[in-house]
């Protein structure tokens, strides 16, 4: 049975929030039929990778967009 996309989405919100620690702000994935779009806020590089290795680790072969904006200058709080 293939997961609704509302279940699907809260499912990787859940998995993208436990592999980055929590250390994205504003996370919000979009899902289309033909690809998935990540945005969000992240302090490093590395937090917007560990965000985008979350999705591939459920959905290894889906087409990903990682809209995901990083800037250094700022420190994040948890969300």
């Amino acid at each position: 049975m293939v997961p609704s996309f509302p279940q699907l989405r809260q499912e990787l919100e859940s998995h993208v929030r436990a592999r980055t620690g929590r250390r994205l702000r504003n996370l919000d994935i979009q899902l289309f039929p033909e690809r998935i779009i990540l945005h969000g806020q992240a302090a490093t590089f590395y937090i917007k990778q560990l965000a985008q290795q979350g999705v591939r680790d459920l959905l290894p072969d889906v087409c990903l967009e990682n809209a995901i904006e990083v800037s250094g200058s700022q420190r994040w709080q948890e969300q």
